[in-house]
């Protein structure tokens, strides 16, 4: 396992006859002191773990996103960075809500938001679920992604019922791709209308990709397709280039669940 290097080590030397950028992914698009390896490079077995140290401060989290990396460890470890081979992906038009979900919304009086309560939804994705005791969403993970989230970066989809948060998820939005994070639910489906949302609000936004980092049976249930990890590292790199809307902008409005069966226009509830 190579550990990702910090540029400002000074006990760090460069091997005779190599560049810095030598078995390191290509130049993040936010500056960071640290120097990410290149999953091909380091994890030619496609196992995930790339490397492990470094910080959570909020460019270390956008130049390793950027570069197709993502933090998870538990509360008493070393942060681990990973990169997953295959990545798991959903195209915003693919997701094709159940029959059942669509008789749900049809009759439903709850309603989603974007942005309206970031810090209420990563603690509720925080609390253990009922097959597993630990969380990998700690005190310290949830201070870095509200920071993003202060930043413009990190964003959360809300379902509610009346003033009730019953459901939502969040993650980070660079250029016209989301990286899916966790998602919660307090009322049956909730979590599912909250990935429904995020869905149509992309295509709303032209974010052309969500990323659903490991491949597991619910998420390709509801649409996600498994992508080799190169393949994703070359569309993140056109991605996050691209740009994006901002999603703030829409912080303040309620809608409506039941609109979700038609293509989402901005139409406050």
């Amino acid at each position: 396992m190579d550990a990702f290097v910090t540029t400002d080590d000074p006990n760090y030397t460069q091997a005779p006859g190599h560049t810095a950028t030598d078995n390191v992914a290509q130049a993040p698009l936010f500056d960071s002191p640290y120097l990410f390896p290149n999953p091909s490079e380091v994890d030619p077995e496609g196992l995930g773990l790339v490397g492990m140290g470094g910080d959570l401060a909020p460019q270390t989290l956008l130049s390793a996103y950027a570069q197709g990396l993502f933090p998870w460890f538990n509360e008493d470890e070393p942060i681990a960075w990973w990169c997953p081979e295959p990545r798991c992906v959903l195209a915003p038009d693919s997701f094709v809500p159940s029959k059942s979900l669509q008789r749900l919304a049809k009759n439903s009086q709850w309603q989603w938001s974007v942005n309206s309560d970031f810090e209420s939804v990563i603690h509720a994705c925080s609390l253990p679920r009922s097959y597993a005791k630990d969380t990998w969403i700690h005190d310290e993970m949830i201070e870095a992604y509200c920071q993003l989230h202060q930043l413009g970066y990190a964003h959360s989809i809300e379902v509610w019922e009346d003033k009730q948060l019953i459901g939502g998820l969040y993650g980070l939005k660079i250029g016209q791709i989301y990286f899916g994070e966790s998602m919660f639910h307090h009322k049956s489906n909730a979590s599912k209308v909250a990935f429904w949302a995020l869905t149509q609000f992309c295509q709303y936004t032209q974010v052309q990709l969500i990323d659903c980092q490991l491949p597991n049976p619910h998420l390709q249930s509801l649409g996600a397709a498994i992508m080799p990890r190169e393949d994703f590292l070359t569309v993140l790199s056109e991605l996050t280039h691209k740009a994006g809307v901002n999603w703030h902008d829409f912080s303040l409005t309620r809608y409506a669940v039941n609109a979700l069966l038609q293509r989402f226009q901005p139409q406050p509830q």
